[in-house]
């Protein structure tokens, strides 16, 4: 059997992507300078929260996935971070690929919770390696990828960052029911509001929810309306 290893190399955003989209850099190597005709693989992707530390805002960031600092040792477990496939065209010895990895900043994915909460450094991933390698020099054989052929890798906090980014510019994102969406544009409409931050913001304030700091929601509100009732 082709002995088989991978090893991450680095990463990016793709900034042509109609998505949020991370392109993983791999090396693929085949032992003794073997023949490969082509490898189908897959490839997990897991967050290991354990393996980094955090300071007191990210603590505070992680609390609802992994409850508070005191029971980490037992909650600090691996996040699934995506699940792909990837073609790898024939090579004789060593090859490199790019793995090409769409993300999202729904909110309620927990990935995308311990990302958000993140401040600096970097995340540590693990990726999982399986498939059908197709190899022979003389010859065509069909090889399992082993189920324990795994890359460790460092992912700048920056690079998330910056593919977040180009696609939601200074936003966050949530994801809400129907029926709740029906309403809020029901609302919307009456109070011929202009944005769905201008729709919030006028909740926010017929409610007397407090203010994030520094903010003024019925200042913003009345300059996007022009309006001084709510």
């Amino acid at each position: 059997m082709t002995e088989l290893s991978f090893a991450c190399t680095g990463v990016r955003a793709d900034r042509y992507a109609a998505g949020p989209t991370l392109v993983f850099r791999l090396r693929v190597t085949a032992a003794d300078n073997a023949r490969v005709h082509a490898l189908a693989l897959r490839c997990q992707i897991r967050i290991e929260p354990a393996r980094r530390g955090y300071g007191s805002a990210e603590a505070d960031g992680l609390r609802d996935l992994f409850g508070e600092r005191s029971r980490w040792s037992s909650t600090l477990q691996p996040v699934q971070f995506a699940q792909v496939s990837l073609m790898v065209p024939g090579f004789t010895g060593e090859t490199e690929a790019d793995l090409v990895v769409p993300c999202t900043y729904d909110m309620d994915v927990a990935a995308a919770r311990y990302l958000a909460a993140l401040t600096g450094g970097e995340v540590p991933l693990l990726m999982l390696f399986s498939g059908t390698a197709f190899t022979g020099a003389g010859g065509f054989r069909i090889e399992p990828v082993p189920w324990d052929r795994e890359a460790a890798f460092r992912m700048p906090v920056a690079t998330w960052r910056e593919m977040v980014e180009q696609h939601f510019p200074g936003c966050g994102w949530i994801r809400l029911p129907r029926d709740t969406m029906d309403a809020l544009l029901a609302y919307r409409s009456r109070r011929a509001l202009p944005s769905w931050e201008a729709t919030l913001r006028a909740l926010l304030d017929e409610s007397g929810a407090a203010d994030p700091p520094g903010s003024d929601p019925f200042r913003a509100l009345t300059s996007t309306t022009g309006r001084t009732d709510p």
